[in-house]
């Protein structure tokens, strides 16, 4: 390696420590190459790492064996790909930060007589557009409020027509598709309802004194609906009294790293006030980087395609790549966005506001169940799983066969992101490698968890775990399987116990175990989830077989073709010809002269 680290070249590039078992340890970015991986070793009397290090680096090195690079055109392309290096391999001794969610924003088209609100987690094409937001929760109950308190265009298909529908009759439109409302009364009220997204404590009283009348009149359903329409409303911004005497819009950062955990907190400012506000956490990793945490989270909010908003970000902490992230976002959005991390002043108090948001996220973090952390130490793993991603696949005599991928994240299930897989193999640990070489495909999209559990035993593991390695991914992997007698596994009620199969071994906990009944709770939401798929798909293909049958054409026939073709989708779009060479012209015109 020293051989290496001396003849690197004077180029923006990205480097990669490596251990001995050629796991990756670390990823960083450098302008130069040759000045930045120098910099962490002395080479007389032989290569050791430059003591002057920090502790957590020096831990690092230690255990680096090997180092690869790869250059770039640029310091700026050097940063993305760090980023997305980081994201995608997981590397052991950097931070992940996972919070790349897209928030929805409520924009506006005033290029048209009768404008609408509409959301977006996207920039809309226009020139007369105006957005508001972002909103990491409540957007959707804020935008709803609009139409319910004022007489705006409910539908984009009511100016389509030429006739009043039922929103004129029940007095939350004007028509203005009968010319009943000028463009200039129908913006009036779009100028209240834009008051409004920024004045809330107006539109929170219209809609109290809307559920109230609603109350009376004994609609207690819809009551109950604007009620909670209050409460999420009420919920989207941080409650504060700072208020600049101004119009800026400023969002504002700040990261904590806890003793198991970090939290990630954003404040957004619009017109001089606090409008929403999100927070996320992420595992607790060997080394804390503060530049590096503030790089991946800058980096991973402000994608492309989002609307550009602001052009000055406060963070509550310097860090070392601060101007050279603010070029690379003034650059993605074509405009000037500066980076500041203030000292003093009414800005210094909005990120002195976000660190105390931050340090009490943390305190809460402590007070709730340790489980997680107590499976952690049980297993050995490289980090609390916050996040854990579980896998099991359901079939039927290998007749619609599925997957299912479900996510435990923060103490719940996070059934957005659960995932479903149609299967082809023909066998339990094919079908398991079609789900996990997927899901690590789409790593670069969707970071690793922190770790996965599979329904299955030592097979699967060394699997999960051969597919990682070729990936290059750092991921804890663990199966769960019922005890085996005589090769087959023991389900004999009240005496079937699962094993646990581990990198370091099998393990076999008592029954009443909060751990095993923290890690069974997983593999049965998998299970659930999976043979739910599965009872779906089993239906379909069932009135598909009936269907086939009553026209003649005999299972065998159709087991052939589905081999062939995969489903009974791709059979019904195959040519004559394809049918007619995998059977004969006799099913191939009983499927084309009747489908």
């Amino acid at each position: 390696m020293q051989s290496l680290i001396q003849n690197l070249p004077d180029t923006p590039g990205v480097y990669q420590y490596f251990d001995a078992s050629g796991k990756l340890l670390y990823v960083g970015k450098a302008k130069s190459l040759k000045k930045r991986v120098k910099s962490y070793w002395r080479f007389t009397p032989s290569l050791h790492p430059n003591p002057s290090q920090s502790p957590r680096i020096l831990k690092m090195l230690s255990e680096a064996v090997d180092l690869e690079y790869i250059v770039v055109s640029s310091e700026e392309d050097a940063l993305i790909l760090e980023n997305s290096l980081i994201k995608q391999l997981n590397p052991k001794y950097n931070i992940l930060l996972r919070d790349d969610k897209t928030y929805p924003y409520i924009y506006i088209d005033e290029s048209s007589p009768f404008p609408r609100f509409e959301i977006t987690r996207k920039v809309v094409k226009g020139k007369r557009i105006t957005y508001y937001g972002p909103f990491p929760s409540g957007g959707k109950a804020l935008y709803n409020a609009l139409y319910e308190l004022f007489p705006l265009v409910q539908k984009k298909s009511c100016l389509q027509g030429q006739k009043a529908c039922l929103f004129h009759q029940i007095k939350k439109c004007l028509a203005p598709c009968e010319g009943k409302v000028t463009p200039q009364d129908y913006g009036k009220i779009v100028q209240e309802a834009k008051e409004a997204l920024t004045k809330r404590k107006p539109l929170i009283e219209k809609l109290q004194a809307r559920m109230m009348q609603l109350a009376e009149q004994e609609r207690f359903e819809e009551a109950a609906a604007t009620r909670d329409m209050i409460e999420a409303i009420d919920q989207i911004s941080l409650h504060s009294n700072i208020d600049l005497a101004n119009t800026l819009d400023i969002d504002i950062f700040a990261i904590v790293n806890g003793d198991e955990r970090g939290v990630l907190v954003k404040l957004f400012m619009r017109e001089g006030k606090i409008i929403s506000s999100s927070h996320s956490y992420f595992r607790h990793t060997h080394i804390y980087e503060t530049s590096e945490a503030y790089k991946q989270a800058l980096l991973a909010f402000y994608h492309a395609d989002m609307p550009p908003l602001t052009q000055e970000i406060l963070v509550a902490h310097p860090f070392e790549d601060m101007p050279q992230v603010a070029q690379t976002l003034s650059q993605r959005f074509g405009k000037k966005i500066t980076i500041n991390a203030p000292q003093k002043g009414t800005k210094a108090k909005l990120t002195a506001l976000a660190l105390q948001n931050a340090e009490e996220l943390l305190r809460k973090g402590k007070q709730e169940s340790d489980i997680e952390a107590r499976v952690a130490d049980l297993l050995d793993l490289s980090c609390i799983p916050y996040r854990v991603e579980t896998f099991d696949n359901s079939h039927m005599m290998g007749a619609a066969t599925v997957g299912g991928m479900v996510i435990w994240h923060e103490g719940k299930w996070d059934k957005s992101h659960y995932r479903r897989y149609t299967l082809k193999a023909r066998d339990e640990v094919g079908q398991m490698r079609e789900m996990l070489s997927r899901r690590i495909a789409d790593f670069t999209q969707t970071p690793p968890p922190d770790l996965w559990i599979l329904d299955g035993g030592q097979a699967n593991l060394n699997l999960a775990n051969t597919l990682l390695q070729e990936a290059g991914v750092n991921l804890d992997v663990i199966a769960i399987a019922k005890e085996k007698r005589d090769a087959k596994a023991h389900r004999a009620k009240g005496a079937a116990k699962d094993l646990l199969y581990t990198s370091h071994g099998i393990l076999e906990l008592r029954p009443n175990d909060p751990r095993l009944h923290w890690i069974q709770r997983q593999r049965d939401e998998a299970h659930r989830y999976a043979i739910t798929y599965h009872q779906a798909r089993k239906r379909k293909e069932d009135t598909q077989l009936s269907l086939l049958d009553k026209k003649g054409i005999g299972k065998a026939t159709v087991q052939k073709l589905l081999d062939y073709f995969g489903t009974f989708e791709a059979i019904y779009h195959a040519s004559y010809d394809e049918i007619a060479k995998v059977t004969n012209r006799k099913v191939a015109q009983i499927i084309k002269g009747t489908s």
